[in-house]
């Protein structure tokens, strides 16, 4: 990899605007959005709306402390099914959704990329230090198009006026260019209608994986949403497609299943799938009697 490889990689920034009225996060999010292809073999329109998800949810992310994480569900009655998006502080994004081949009929004028995921329910979890159960809200889906609704879900549940914008580049070959995404926010005390009117440049800003093809990095991207404001960077990280699934935690995870559950596997193996990284493992059948004897030890 050389320099300038390295000064591109994907990363997240965030600033605050000097007056303390807006904090900004910018996040470049290309190879996440063409792993999570790779690894699912997404169809194109999976590939934007999942790689949106992704993108949204570690803008989210980015207002946690240490390991604490997000999870973004969509649940719709579109073809896509539901979907699912989780990242950490960190910068560890990792995702899926139902239908990985679904498409939509795109000789069909009324066709819209919302029309992917449909109606239906945005649930957003977050898991915090110091408590037992996720905190939990659910707003009815809005356009499916993820930036409309995510910005929903900030304004009536969090109660942030909040400007979003994501985008994934995919050209004339069906591969990812480049993706990316930004977050405004209010913070208390912000004059009232600064938020429109960021919101309203953001309607007509060029689309970030545009910016980023033309060389344009998160830094620049951040300077130019939120002028004339001036914006002090506060921390960058980089962000991975990453999911922390091993074979102890596959094997874990048959462990609890039932004994009867575990008595029909006797005798042979089992391949087991993360449905967050598609990553496969093979239990052997002498693992597989382990874990059974182990169930039974704990049954006697």
């Amino acid at each position: 990899m050389n320099i300038e490889e390295y000064n591109f990689k994907d990363r997240l920034i965030k600033g605050i605007t000097t007056d303390g009225h807006f904090k900004i996060s910018v996040v470049k999010t290309t190879e996440v959005v063409k792993t999570a292809k790779e690894n699912h073999d997404l169809s194109l329109l999976n590939t934007v709306i999942l790689g949106k998800a992704l993108t949204a949810t570690m803008l989210l992310a980015s207002e946690l402390k240490g390991e604490e994480r997000t999870q973004l569900r969509m649940d719709g009655n579109g073809p896509i099914g539901y979907l699912v998006a989780e990242a950490n502080q960190v910068g560890e994004i990792r995702g899926y959704v139902q239908n990985p081949a679904a498409e939509l009929d795109y000789s069909d004028p009324e066709t819209q990329l919302g029309d992917g995921l449909g109606l239906g329910v945005l649930t957003f979890s977050k898991v915090l230090y110091n408590e037992a159960e996720p905190r939990t809200s659910s707003i009815q889906l809005v356009k499916g198009d993820v930036n409309s609704d995510v910005a929903h879900y900030l304004t009536q549940s969090e109660q942030i006026p909040s400007a979003l914008l994501i985008d994934v580049g995919i050209d004339e070959n069906g591969n990812v260019t480049n993706a990316g995404g930004l977050m405004i926010q209010r913070l208390p005390g912000a004059p009232d209608g600064q938020i429109d009117m960021l919101q309203e440049r953001l309607g007509s800003f060029p689309p970030i994986d545009e910016l980023l093809s033309d060389g344009q990095y998160i830094d620049e991207i951040m300077q130019k949403a939120i002028s004339p404001l001036k914006v002090k960077e506060l921390n960058r990280q980089p962000v991975d497609f990453f999911c922390r699934c091993t074979r102890k935690r596959f094997k874990n995870a048959l462990s609890m299943l039932s004994l009867d559950d575990l008595k029909d596997m006797e005798g042979e193996g089992q391949e087991v799938v993360c449905q967050y990284c598609n990553k496969k493992e093979l239990i052997s059948k002498e693992e597989v009697e382990k874990i059974i004897m182990d169930a039974q030890a704990k049954l006697n």
